[in-house]
């Protein structure tokens, strides 16, 4: 496992962190028992993941708490969340308060390490910073969290709008951003941001079904060649992303996914989730190989230049970068 230190917070932290929300939630939305689950967070632990994300909507937080139990807690990073508004109902403050004590509790820890404002989408920003934030700090000050961050709603905001904001106040010590090599949108409009003001990324979206299954490739790249987004010779290409695929380059396209997000400058941590340890040591080892050959990556940024929004959702959708 490489660690790497967190933007400006000076946090050490795994270049893997443990997601414990997406389709899997550590396996409960698949079959697996809490003991099942609980035991995915150790082994994230034992394989030397040190950053642990989770949020109340996802329902792990008491699952993780019992996977951390025991583990001295300095040694982790522990991230959780809270909403500002949902159902069209704007939360308060003091709601946000609320939740950060309830997560504490179901966590089984005095502190976590970084709390964050959850899917803010553009048009809730400047509330999220005249209300919520300083009642935020001042929380701070009081120990129940040591660094503030915010994550954004990726297939709503592909072009990193409430983010870029983000990274240019200097309020939040990190940002939950949606990137994988088919939506590099925060390349070019978020990371020199993040990179100049020393602000802490962690990466979710790296990888999702598309990467894993030829035939989703398919469908995607005849409808990017249908609207002249790609090359029409793609469009015929029954495997479009196996150039990654070679002796010397990536081992499968999903480790070629992993690979890219891990090493693009402005990426700190790569999240992933999954409820399989197997798959948790597979996606270990992706994100502990060395970069892509730079010829792979050429090619890539190359054919897909004016792609984006793919891999956000379960299907993923296409559009002009």
């Amino acid at each position: 496992m490489d660690y790497t230190t967190f933007g400006r917070t000076g946090l050490r932290v795994s270049v893997a962190g443990l997601g414990c929300g997406g389709f899997s939630r550590l396996g409960t939305t698949t079959g697996n028992s809490e003991a099942e689950a609980v035991a995915i967070v150790k082994l994230a632990i034992e394989s030397g993941i040190t950053l642990i994300d989770t949020a109340p909507s996802y329902g792990t937080e008491e699952i993780v708490g019992k996977g951390i139990a025991g583990v001295p807690r300095d040694s982790l990073v522990v991230a959780t969340k809270c909403s500002v508004e949902r159902n069209d109902e704007a939360y308060t403050p003091e709601r946000v308060i609320e939740s950060l004590h309830a997560s504490l509790r179901k966590l089984g820890t005095d502190h976590v390490d970084i709390f964050q404002l959850h899917g803010v989408a553009p048009a809730q920003y400047d509330r999220a910073m005249t209300e919520i934030v300083p009642v935020l700090l001042r929380e701070r000050e009081r120990g129940s969290f040591r660094f503030l961050g915010i994550t954004e709603a990726g297939p709503t905001d592909q072009d990193h709008t409430m983010l870029s904001r983000a990274a240019a106040d200097g309020v939040w010590d990190s940002v939950m951003v949606a990137f994988n090599m088919l939506h590099r949108t925060a390349m070019d409009r978020l990371y020199p941001l993040t990179l100049k003001n020393g602000v802490g990324t962690l990466v979710m979206h790296a990888v999702r079904r598309i990467f894993a299954h030829p035939d989703l490739q398919v469908e995607a790249v005849r409808a990017l060649a249908a609207q002249g987004l790609v090359p029409p010779e793609l469009a015929n290409n029954p495997h479009p992303l196996d150039f990654l695929v070679h002796s010397g380059g990536a081992e499968s396209v999903t480790d070629a996914a992993y690979r890219f997000a891990r090493y693009t400058p402005g990426v700190d941590v790569v999240l992933f989730g999954t409820g399989s340890a197997e798959h948790l040591r597979a996606n270990v080892a992706s994100l502990s190989r060395p970069p892509l050959p730079s010829e792979d990556v050429a090619k890539l940024l190359e054919l897909f230049a004016n792609v984006s929004g793919l891999g956000l959702e379960q299907h993923g959708r296409a559009s002009v970068a």
